[in-house]
């Protein structure tokens, strides 16, 4: 039975005569081993010091499995919302009726869970098995998925339910619990990472994890009706009509918890059982762990910061698409699309040099170049290819922030603490992106885009020097 993460244990475990600065090292360790720390390369082995970029963990069975489990997962996520929009163009939008409201209602649906349970989920996947998690978490979406239109088709002739379909709320009610099962998905995800890879590649294994999550979201919104259309068409000629789109998006799922079957762990190290009584004991243990780590503490701050960042300039690009006469409003998505190549391309930095640097260093570099995109961005507002650019500048400064905060994150935190600390990072990230998106396009009316801009550059570089000394001070 593990011992419990708490005051009392950690003041058991340092003996009377250790000094303060002792039991600081204990409560918060050297940042990380993998950095070449100009403070004290002498503590780094050469095996710790030598790494291989991307090559080396994509020798790692274990990693690649995962790794395909997590492109599939997360593109049958993107390519399901443009399901609900098939769905709902073709069985419950009337002619001449707009489609935004029943849209805005999936997509609350897809949201709340989010919100409500990302904190609790991370509780149960300390207790449980990971790949248990990842392989049922997805087989059940799948399975969801898949049976979707037999359902809809049962509850066709039902009489209307509070105004709205049978088949709509079922729609609502099937989409919400996909995105529950995906609570716990994404803790138990980012848990196993440093279960199945070396301390010395987490850096590269998490350039690898955040590229595949940008291009999930680039690709799967771009592919999406086409891939459903493609799946028509194939149970088409199967005798199959109007169900393949579905099918497809069920079987993607499927895929995903096969490629997750084939992830081998060595033994975890899981949080001890308690009955359902105990469930918000654990959560304020894993409040309590950030409170005593200041750098995992800031690390999610920075996340925080990065991920609203990114929620406004999305918001924000309709607009700046507007200004600009080489485009429409309708083709935001390129401005959007430049932001994520530059994510990607920033990742693959990450990944094969930021092993060279230590990591609190690498995110105040990423906060201060994307403080200077933002700013520079207030004066291009009406130019095409000078945005682009800059809004792929912010993508790369970006992966500086958010690859090396969320391996900081991992190297840290105890195997029977990653569920509780990552179900609260994304509890945390999900409640605080209602901010911007419901702002963004409200202050930018009042106050203009460049205006916008610039505020948005300033924050993101206070933010991004006031976290680096608090998590520079811990080092101390």
């Amino acid at each position: 039975m593990l011992r419990e993460f708490d005051s009392n244990t950690m003041a058991r475990e340092v003996a009377p005569q250790e000094t303060p600065q002792v039991r600081d090292l204990q409560a918060d360790p050297p940042e990380d081993l993998t950095s070449a720390d100009p403070a004290g390369p002498a503590h780094q082995s050469a095996d710790e010091l030598e790494t291989e970029g991307f090559a080396s963990v994509l020798r790692n069975r274990n990693f690649v499995a995962l790794w395909l489990g997590q492109l599939f997962s997360q593109l049958s996520d993107k390519v399901y919302l443009v399901l609900m929009i098939a769905i709902i163009s073709t069985q419950f939008e009337a002619p001449g009726q707009t489609i935004s409201g029943w849209v805005a209602a999936v997509m609350i649906a897809f949201t709340i869970p989010a919100v409500l349970f990302g904190a609790l989920a991370g509780v149960f996947v300390d207790r449980w098995p990971k790949r248990s998690v990842l392989v049922l978490s997805n087989i059940f979406r799948g399975l969801l998925v898949a049976i979707l239109p037999l359902l809809l088709w049962l509850v066709a002739s039902w009489q209307p339910l509070m105004g709205l379909p049978v088949g709509f709320w079922l729609l609502l009610a099937i989409t919400f619990i996909i995105s529950t099962l995906t609570q716990f998905f994404a803790p138990a995800e980012q848990a196993m990472i440093p279960i199945v890879v070396e301390q010395r590649d987490l850096l590269s294994a998490n350039s690898l994890y955040t590229t595949t999550m940008m291009a999930s979201v680039i690709v799967g919104f771009a592919v999406g009706e086409p891939v459903l259309a493609l799946g028509d068409r194939m149970m088409a000629m199967l005798g199959f009509h109007h169900n393949g789109a579905a099918i497809l998006v069920g079987l993607s799922y499927l895929v995903a918890g096969l490629c997750l079957m084939l992830v081998v762990s060595s033994p975890e190290a899981l949080a001890s059982s308690r009955d359902l009584s105990q469930i918000w004991t654990d959560i304020g243990e894993g409040l309590h762990y950030l409170k005593r780590h200041a750098q995992v503490r800031v690390a999610i701050v920075q996340l925080i910061l990065l991920s609203c960042i990114f929620a406004a300039l999305s918001v924000l690009a309709v607009r700046l698409a507007e200004l600009i006469p080489a485009l429409k409003a309708s083709q935001f998505g390129f401005l959007l699309a430049a932001g994520g190549v530059g994510l990607a391309l920033g990742a693959i930095l990450v990944g094969n040099f930021g092993q060279r640097f230590l990591k609190r260093y690498l995110s105040l570099w990423g906060a201060l170049g994307m403080a200077v995109s933002l700013g520079a961005l207030s004066w291009t507002t009406q130019q095409l290819w000078l945005s682009m650019g800059l809004i792929a500048m912010v993508g790369v400064c970006g992966a500086l922030i958010g690859i090396p905060m969320q391996t900081l994150i991992q190297q840290k935190t105890p195997q029977a603490m990653r569920g509780k600390v990552f179900g609260l990072q994304n509890n945390f990230i999900n409640i605080a992106l209602t901010l911007p998106l419901a702002l963004a396009s409200l202050v930018e009316t009042h106050l203009g885009l460049p205006h916008v801009f610039m505020g948005l550059g300033v924050l993101v570089g206070i933010g991004g020097v006031v976290t680096w000394y608090i998590a520079d001070t811990a080092m101390r």
